[in-house]
């Protein structure tokens, strides 16, 4: 009987190549939780908000429990909630809708543009005008850096303060990136990340943050954070929520963000190697001039039809591709009903039929970068 060839799997994310990087920094900085035995709020969350906001320049940053925790924070602070609508883009992953929603306001969906996969500032107005129809007050617009790229910052804010709306930047895949000579937490008057184990920066778990440079809002998500906290735990001056980001992940975090300023630059020089191999038998993605990219995925867009087909033949190979977002918010079932800019979001929809992301991580090699790169021709017949 025929032996079919084997092939080494080939890791999306290798978390575990950063582990061995890191090796007993990693044990030793649990050991020190392990040893003071403050697990909730200990010194490493303090530590650890300090770094982050000298990282990228922001007055505050406060650790919290997700990603989606942070934009909850940032929606309750900014008093979001019934009958108060926020515009977002439909290609994204739920979280974004999913904090407004759960603070009982309503996700205006917009579409994005083409070229860098976010928010486009031209389909604001009509969001604005899907929420005025469905007699909704507009109060915010939450960008969402995807895949490692800054959103359109200058034209959305513009578009904003024209309106009297807050600006959300949901930079849950982007914090590192720059825009304008300008960090991501810097970029709109709250900045929101997570710490989710695939992102660029990252812990063992759930992780968040937010970033601010106005001290009142920080207070009031300090509060906010904490389930509403006054003076002690046991004086709740408002409702909040138990979204604190807890001490041994924050201790892993400090690890990792010494070392985070490298690995962004090796993402980089992957992505260009990306580039100059694809850039002739697919779309690959681009950055506009004055922006850097985190690569949280490195996405291409290839012809509708071929990417089932692209697909198997690479997992036959042993390599791992991924498809974000295969379905758009605005058609599931969760969240079809809710206010779309227009008479639809086509490129939204165009690009959920073309993208398909590959590995990418500060620890992926020439050899296996070239393996990837060969089999992704070969599929498509170059």
């Amino acid at each position: 009987m025929n032996q079919q060839p084997r092939f080494a799997p080939i890791r999306f994310v290798d978390v575990a190549a950063q582990r061995r990087r890191l090796g007993t920094r990693i044990d030793e900085a649990i050991a020190r939780v392990l040893a003071h035995c403050q697990f909730i709020m200990g010194p490493e969350v303090a530590a650890l908000e300090e770094q982050l906001a000298a990282f990228c320049g922001a007055r505050h940053a406060l650790g919290c429990a997700s990603g989606t925790d942070a934009l909850l924070l940032a929606l309750m602070a900014k008093g979001i909630g019934p009958g108060d609508a926020v515009i977002c883009p439909a290609f994204t992953f739920c979280a974004s809708a999913e904090a407004v929603v759960l603070v009982g306001a309503t996700p205006v969906f917009a579409d994005v543009d083409e070229a860098t996969f976010n928010l486009d500032p031209s389909s604001l107005e009509g969001a604005l005008a899907a929420a005025k129809r469905s007699g909704l007050r507009s109060k915010a617009v939450m960008t969402v850096d995807l895949f490692g790229l800054p959103a359109a910052y200058d034209a959305i804010t513009d578009f904003a303060v024209a309106h009297g709306l807050a600006v959300i930047a949901d930079a849950a895949q982007s914090f590192g990136a720059v825009y304008h000579e300008r960090a991501v937490g810097t970029l709109a008057p709250i900045t929101t990340t997570s710490f989710f184990p695939s992102k660029p920066l990252s812990c063992y778990g759930d992780g968040g943050a937010v970033f601010t440079d106005d001290n009142d809002l920080a207070a009031l998500m300090r509060s906010l954070r904490v389930h509403g906290q006054g003076a002690d735990k046991y004086d709740n001056v408002r409702i909040g929520i138990n979204g604190r980001l807890d001490t041994i992940q924050a201790a892993v975090l400090i690890e990792k963000l010494a070392i985070f300023a490298e690995e962004l630059a090796a993402r980089e020089r992957i992505a260009r190697r990306y580039d100059e191999s694809l850039h002739d038998v697919a779309i690959v993605p681009r950055v506009p001039e004055g922006f850097t990219s985190v690569w949280a995925l490195y996405t291409i867009r290839l012809p509708s039809g071929v990417r089932d087909h692209v697909m198997a033949a690479l997992a036959a190979q042993g390599i791992p591709t991924g498809v974000y977002y295969p379905k758009p918010l605005h058609r599931q079932v969760a969240y079809r009903h809710y206010p779309a800019a227009g008479n639809g979001l086509p490129v939204t929809d165009r690009l959920a039929d073309e993208v398909l992301s590959l590995p990418m991580h500060a620890y992926l090699d020439e050899p296996t970068q070239d393996r990837i790169v060969g089999a992704l021709r070969a599929a498509l017949g170059k």
